[in-house]
Formats: structure tokens, C-alpha cells, sequence
């Protein structure tokens, strides 16, 4: 898909309020026309011999009209212009997003948080204008076809010049396309590694200063700024420069039509009447030249930011940019957030199988190697062994969040395809290592856009053992816990993740080290209840606490990636010196 074909695809999206669109703007810049004729009628009143007698008042009022037409006109324009180009940049960004969210984590975005959005918000807006200015271009087009046959009749020489200024500004145009896509380019990178400098240093706040690195942050910060300064720079002469070229192209041919003009004014070859209508004409045909030149400009800054965007889809078809989706804008039952059918009876879970699962990563090299696995209904298997041996690359990889290498997993002996759209609530839910907390009330990080159902979430917050917790915090649900939960302690964080779980009632809870931050009391009642609550929930843990491997029915001791040992905990503490090692550290 070239730069056209991605324009004429966003067009086709909404094909109705485009057309409208086109059809209004372009009634907005024919309408001109009219004055122009008015104008002309009225001087040529004023000859001796003119046919055609018509007042200052008339003139006056009939122009007014016209105004006011043509605003009202505009009125109805922005409408059609706003409700096309919005839903344009909304698919845009619905697709992004969506390819984002399935592809899995490791490769969800091949850049920085902060370079991602300017992916959706810089380069989706330079979508949106060059495809705006095309309803522009249109109707200005049909205006000069419109001035161009009237000026012809008056003097075909003159219109010449009229028209000659916009050659030049096309061969402009063209000849600056190679550069102007360089400077461009090069000004979007820039502001994205600004972007991503300012995302990385509030998230790593403490991180930064531990490491007395204020300095040394604040100046490669500063090194950033003055790159992206240097690059739109260049980028902002450029496009002045195309401007000023447009501009001053159109000023010379304006002299020299006032010149020749007048010079056939003398000699009786010109009317007034016409002369008026020459002169108005210009006005807007002068606009027309200027406003093609925008567009030229447009198109070219849109081929930047569809290059960029396809980056970000990292191989897949640059269609999946426009592939036609509902945004549901007006029937607001059809966003509300999906709670997850229940699962029928043949779906619940019975039995979960890995066998050969194998990923890599690409950078090192290490991962986790041929691990078979087998979870059965209403079991509590623990994976432990030190750090580094692939504990969390296993589960990540089990539920589709790394793209595994080799293996299979089968749900109930049906082998799973997608992993990542398959392991999601009623049949699993996921807490991380380092719970992902967002800066809003704890109900809403807890419950993540779903619907506030006031007895599941009081049964998942006692399950994860924050009930005291709760009437400690100011507002209890309400209280804001600012950026990444920095008001609350770890072991409050990881109970609040554990929460997040634990409300969407799934067949497979995953907990990666969820109980690293709690106190040994905190974690036995954790388990306690939720065994006595989820009675045949299937449990996948990852954690090196007695507490976890004393109540597990199985477990994995992973070295190197691979599994070393499995059993009980009295099995493996009877042959494995490796678990021996690791139960007498948590003492």
C-alpha cells in the first residue's frame, strides 16, 4: 500500500459523510462566484452605456446576502468536515490500539511508551489533515475551473498569467519532497525520544535518585531538546519556505496582471465591469494556488507519518491501518466494557497441558526450554527455582504473553491457537511480577472499567486480604493512589493486583510472585481464603515462599530454563539439593 492508496482507503471509510463533506465545502468556494458577477454588473452600471442600472443600496445588500450565505454555508462545512475527519482518526487509532493489544507483551510496541503516543496522536493528526485538505483541494479546483472559463472570456492572456504562478508552484513542490520528507522524519523521531525521555524519568523518579543521577538525566534530556529544537527547526524553514515560495509566486503574477490590465484599460480593450471581476476573481484564485501548495505538503508529511505507522504494526499489512471497524459513537450499550459470557459446561476447565513450550529471547539468547506442564481442575501447581530460570518467561509464555518458539497447549485437550486472546477472563486471569497500577481510585484499579458489582468486588477484596487495609486508606475505595500506586506500600499493591484477579471469576488464576511483598501471616491467609472461597479454582503460582509450596500439589523447579526437578515438596526436599537449597533460604 502506497501513500494514495492509504488516503483513498481512509476515504472509503465513511464514503457518505465525505461526499457531503466535498459536496458542502465545495458549494463554500464556488459561492464567490456570485459577488464576482454582482461586482461586475454594478461597474458596468456606471458606464454610459451600460445596460444594466443598479444601486450602491442593492450592491450593498446583495453582497451582504451572499456573505451571509456563504457563513452559514461554512457553518453546515465544519459539521461534515468534523464528524468525517474525526471518525477517520478515530479508526486510525481503534486499529493501532487493537494490534497493539494482541500482539503479545514482548512485542506490543517496537519503541518507548512515550514514542508510541506520539505514533497516535502526531502522526494519525498529519493523516487526518492531508485527507482534510483533499475536500479543500476539490472545491477550490472546481472554483478555478468556474473563474477560468469566465477570465478566459474576458482575456484568455491574462488568465494565462493568473494560472502560471501555480507550474510553479507544483514543480516547488516537487523538487522539495526528498528533503522535506528528511527534515520531517527526523523532527517526529525527535519529539518521540523527548516524549519517551519524559515518560522514563517519572517512572523512575526513586530509581534516579538512589542513583545520584540527576545530573547526568537532566543533561541527556537536555542533549534531546536541543536535537528536536535543531530538527524543527530545519523542518519549520522548510515548510516557511515553500510557503514564502507559494506567496511570493502569486504576488508576482498579481503585478503583473494589474500591469497588463491596466495598460488595456487605456487602451479601451478592458471594461471596468471586467476589471472588477478580474480583480475579485484573483482574490480567490490566488487562494486556490496557495491552498495547493499546502496540500502538495500535506501529502508529502502524510507519506512520513504512514511510513512511521506501519513501523508500528512491526511487519504486519499496512491495511490493518484502515481495515473498516464500528466505532460505536452513538450506541453506548455496545462499548460497555465485556464482562466475559460465562463459560458453558464442556468449556470450564479440566485439564491444562503444555508440552515441548520453548521461548527465547531474542537479545540473550535465554528463556525457558521444552518445559511440559499439566494443570488439572481445582489444582494448585507452585514453579519455583532461583532467579533467572525462566519462572516468569514460563508463564508469560504459557498464557500468550511471549510468542513461544515451539510447544503446544492444550485446554481440555483442544489445542489452543492464539494464547494471548485465549487466556483472558472467564477462562483466566493474570497478575504480574510488578503490578501495573494507574493513578485513579482503588475501586476503579480494582475493577478496570468493569461494571461496579458491589458484592464481587467485597468478596475479592476480602479474599486478597485487604479489608483492614481499606479502613486505613482516607476514602477506602474512593482514595486516589496516584501515579503506579505510590500511596500504597508493596504488599498493598500486590493484594490490590491480586484484587484486580480475583474479581473477574476465572477458571485459571496466575499469580507471578504475588506474595514476594507480604508478610508470612498476610500470605497464609491469602491462600486460606482463597481455597475456601474458590474451592476448585486451578491455580498456577510462581513463587520460592514455603507458604505457596506447602500447600501446592505440584511443583515445577525450573534451572536454566529447563526443569530440573518436579513432586511434592517432600519429594523434592528428599532428592533435589537445588530445593533444598531454596526451602532453607526462605528460612
Amino acid at each position: 500500500m502506497n501513500t494514495f492508496q492509504f488516503m483513498l482507503r481512509l476515504i472509503g471509510y465513511r464514503k457518505v459523510w465525505y461526499t457531503a463533506n466535498a459536496i458542502v465545502w465545495t458549494i463554500i468556494y464556488l459561492m464567490p462566484i456570485v459577488p464576482g458577477l454582482i461586482t461586475k454588473a454594478f461597474f458596468d452600471s456606471l458606464e454610459l452605456n451600460g445596460a444594466v442600472g443598479l444601486g450602491t443600496g442593492m450592491l450593498v445588500a446583495l453582497l451582504i446576502g451572499a456573505a451571509l450565505a456563504r457563513s452559514a454555508t461554512i457553518w453546515i462545512g465544519f459539521i461534515t468536515d468534523v464528524n468525517f475527519r474525526f471518525r477517520m482518526g478515530m479508526l486510525l487509532r481503534r486499529n493501532l490500539l487493537e494490534h497493539v493489544l494482541k500482539e503479545p507483551g514482548a512485542k506490543a510496541i517496537p519503541c518507548s511508551p512515550g514514542e508510541a503516543i506520539s505514533y497516535f496522536r502526531d502522526d494519525v493528526d498529519q493523516s487526518e489533515e492531508a485527507v482534510s485538505w483533499s475536500v479543500d483541494v476539490f472545491g477550490m479546483t472546481c472554483f478555478a475551473v468556474v473563474s477560468c472559463i469566465i477570465l478566459i472570456r474576458i482575456d484568455a492572456q491574462m488568465t494565462l498569467l493568473v494560472f502560471l504562478p501555480l507550474v510553479l508552484v507544483v514543480i516547488a513542490a516537487q523538487l522539495a519532497t526528498t528533503r522535506l520528507q528528511k527534515y520531517r522524519t527526523a523532527s517526529r523521531e525527535a519529539t518521540a525520544q523527548v516524549t519517551g525521555a519524559i515518560s522514563d524519568m517519572f517512572g523512575n523518579v526513586q530509581a534516579i535518585q538512589v542513583a545520584g543521577a540527576e545530573k547526568r538525566v537532566v543533561g541527556r534530556f537536555r542533549e534531546l531538546n536541543d536535537n528536536r529544537r535543531k530538527t524543527m527547526l530545519k523542518d519549520k524553514l522548510m515548510t516557511e519556505g515553500l510557503d514564502s515560495i507559494f506567496s511570493n509566486t502569486v504576488n508576482l503574477g498579481t503585478g503583473l496582471i494589474l500591469l497588463l490590465a491596466g495598460s488595456k484599460m487605456r487602451g479601451g480593450e478592458f471594461a471596468v465591469g471586467d476589471f472588477a471581476l478580474f480583480v475579485y476573481y484573483l482574490t480567490f484564485v490566488t487562494q486556490f494556488i496557495s491552498n495547493f501548495g499546502k496540500f502538495l505538503t500535506y501529502y508529502k508529511q502524510m507519506g512520513v507519518a504512514f511510513t512511521r505507522l506501519t513501523e508500528l504494526l512491526q511487519g504486519a499489512p499496512a491495511r490493518v491501518l484502515t481495515v473498516f471497524k464500528p466505532l460505536y459513537l452513538k450506541n453506548k450499550a455496545a462499548v460497555t466494557p465485556e464482562q466475559g459470557a460465562p463459560l458453558a459446561a464442556e468449556e470450564r476447565l479440566q485439564q491444562l497441558e503444555a508440552s515441548g513450550l520453548t521461548y527465547r529471547y531474542p537479545e540473550t539468547g535465554r528463556g525457558v526450554t521444552n518445559i511440559d506442564l499439566s494443570l488439572r481442575r481445582g489444582s494448585f501447581t507452585v514453579i519455583t527455582g532461583p532467579i533467572g530460570s525462566g519462572k516468569t518467561t514460563l508463564v508469560r509464555t504459557l498464557l500468550g504473553l511471549l510468542p513461544k518458539d515451539a510447544g503446544t497447549v492444550r485446554w481440555n485437550g483442544e489445542t489452543v491457537m492464539d494464547a494471548g486472546s485465549f487466556f483472558v477472563p472467564p477462562r483466566s486471569a493474570y497478575t504480574a511480577q510488578v503490578p501495573r497500577l494507574y493513578s485513579d481510585s482503588l475501586r476503579e484499579n480494582i475493577l478496570l472499567g468493569r461494571e461496579d458489582s458491589e458484592e464481587e468486588l467485597r468478596q475479592a477484596i476480602h479474599t486478597a486480604v485487604m479489608d483492614e487495609d481499606l479502613k486505613q486508606l482516607p476514602q477506602g475505595l474512593e482514595t486516589v493512589i496516584g501515579p503506579r500506586g505510590v500511596k500504597l506500600s508493596g504488599g498493598q499493591a500486590q493484594r490490590t493486583a491480586a484484587a484486580r484477579m480475583l474479581v473477574r471469576d476465572a477458571e485459571l488464576y496466575v499469580f507471578d510472585d504475588l506474595s514476594s511483598a507480604l508478610d508470612v501471616e498476610t500470605e497464609q491467609k491469602l491462600w486460606t481464603r482463597l481455597f475456601q472461597e474458590r474451592g476448585d479454582a486451578t491455580c498456577l503460582v510462581v513463587s520460592h515462599r514455603k507458604a505457596a509450596l506447602a500447600k501446592a500439589d505440584h511443583i515445577l523447579l525450573l534451572k536454566d530454563g529447563r526443569v530440573e526437578a518436579e513432586g511434592t515438596w517432600e519429594s523434592l526436599l528428599a532428592r533435589s539439593e537445588s530445593f533444598r537449597r531454596l526451602w532453607q533460604g526462605d528460612e
